[in-house]
């Protein structure tokens, strides 16, 4: 494997622009539709094995507003009371089809302590959590249904589970550098106790030893966006580094997951999240809106860049509504066929052959579930510093795992796969890169044949990414944040 060959980035934005349309990145803005509703736009999904206190995990997460910018006010980003979150995992013979083994679900409710107020999120510094100066409470539910047997258990049972204040700056100054409003806000740590306060005070042990948080944290995708969509490269020559999510928050919503309660470690499988909304009937003698129990999905997600990069403008709204049991039906041949491969691998004087029938990138993405063997051990994760071995670009960068249940990629030492992407996805997976030099090498071939690594130049997130739990990064202050 050549992990040294750079493939030109100049020359790919080149063959971006011969396209008719933007053919890859993810701006979190991935269909026509979801767009017009962030509070069910899923932005990223995130999935890997992690361990704690002698326990290891499937860690799984998903967020949701793209684009959060800190300290806007006085009505804040939070979660949908009418929208219905869902992480699903699939084992065994669900994982090939694409269907959901497990789905663990959250509702949440708002309430204010004052409504005589134009103070609507903060009447004063909160010192805790949910205390007498956060105005605005966000509560939520936890349940887990069982898809065979449709047995539902409410894993937070006799808890009040709460949400944490967004970042604010000063009414929310424990979040911060030095417990100061008008500093930044803290950096990754790797001990739980090094977590900042409202962070500790929201992460909650569920039955059978599940973790849950839920509430506002930093951006973790990082990309160039602007590079491809604003045509930055056509007037100023070659693109600098630009971090088109940097300086923005999301709502994340992260469950740890004990490997014993999904049928323990020596298995691959697969997790996706979606977002439902009430279906809603027009009355229309009275002109009044009737909502109704069902729930209609509204937004998906699985691995990365699946929808943004492959996925075309005709079908991008129709995946977001489509359960991943359709997937091999509706969405295989953009897999196989994948319009990002002809622009590019003539481009690049690659063979031909690395445009049609891409069974390699099938089998990451169809079904669109993002693919976790449990086999490993836990992850290397990214942080303040990184788990010695970490890569970015994951198995590309040298960073690979060995698994006991896969025989493994060709031409290496038996049961080696990808430390990160495309097996699972962890924080600071550099996703974008990973998935174009996917796609301009061959990975159905022995030995893979590795063209680049590819990217967009930007290798890193702006801020550090915790190492414990729920690893994204602190929410950026409103006080005290940059865009790129």
């Amino acid at each position: 494997m050549n992990l040294r060959i750079r493939a030109s980035w100049k020359a790919i934005l080149a063959a971006l622009a011969l396209s008719a349309t933007p053919v890859f990145a993810s701006s979190h803005m991935d269909a026509p539709l979801i767009t017009l509703d962030d509070a069910a736009n899923t932005t990223d999904v995130y999935a890997f094995v992690s361990e704690a206190g002698g326990t290891q995990y499937l860690t799984t997460a998903v967020a949701v507003y793209p684009f959060e910018e800190p300290g806007i006010g006085p009505n804040k980003y939070n979660f949908d009371n009418k929208v219905l979150y869902e992480v699903h995992v699939s084992t065994g013979d669900d994982v090939a089809a694409g269907r959901k083994t497990l789905s663990y679900q959250f509702r949440f409710a708002t309430g204010f302590r004052n409504k005589d107020t134009i103070l609507q999120s903060y009447l004063g510094e909160v010192m805790n959590v949910a205390d007498e100066n956060q105005n605005l409470i966000q509560i939520y539910s936890v349940k887990r249904v069982d898809r065979s047997s449709g047995v539902v258990t409410n894993l937070g049972e006799g808890q009040t589970l709460i949400v944490p204040p967004n970042n604010q700056g000063r009414v929310t100054r424990f979040y911060n550098v030095d417990d100061d409003g008008d500093m930044p806000a803290r950096g990754g740590v790797d001990d739980p106790s090094q977590l900042d306060r409202y962070t500790q005070q929201s992460i909650f042990n569920l039955m059978e030893g599940h973790q849950v948080f839920a509430g506002q944290r930093e951006d973790g995708f990082f990309a160039d966006i602007q590079s491809i969509f604003d045509l930055d490269f056509a007037f100023s020559g070659p693109n600098k580094p630009f971090d088109s999510q940097g300086g923005y928050n999301v709502h994340m919503i992260a469950v740890n997951i004990p490997l014993d309660a999904i049928g323990g470690p020596d298995q691959v499988v697969g997790v996706h999240a979606t977002t439902s909304r009430p279906r809603v009937k027009i009355r229309r003698r009275f002109g009044d809106p009737i909502e109704y129990g069902i729930m209609t999905q509204v937004g998906r997600q699985g691995n990365p860049l699946f929808n943004e990069a492959l996925v075309a403008i005709r079908d991008k709204d129709l995946y977001s509504r489509t359960p991943a049991e359709r997937d091999a039906d509706l969405f295989a041949k953009y897999a196989l066929e994948p319009e990002l491969a002809k622009v590019l691998i003539p481009l690049l004087g690659l063979p031909s052959n690395r445009t049609t029938n891409r069974t390699d990138l099938a089998g990451i993405f169809i079904p669109d579930v993002i693919k976790v063997d449990l086999s490993t051990g836990p992850a290397r994760l990214a942080g303040d510093p990184d788990d010695s071995g970490f890569s970015r670009l994951s198995v590309f960068g040298g960073d690979a795992l060995t698994s006991s249940v896969q025989s493994g990629l060709p031409g290496f030492p038996a049961g080696t796969i990808p430390g990160g992407f495309p097996n699972g996805r962890r924080f600071g997976d550099d996703v974008v890169d990973i998935a174009v030099t996917a796609v301009i090498s061959d990975l159905r071939t022995a030995p893979l044949q590795i063209a680049g690594p590819a990217g967009d130049n930007v290798d890193a997130n702006d801020a550090t990414y915790n190492k414990v739990f729920p690893y994204a990064g602190t929410p950026l202050n409103g006080r005290n944040h940059s865009h790129h």
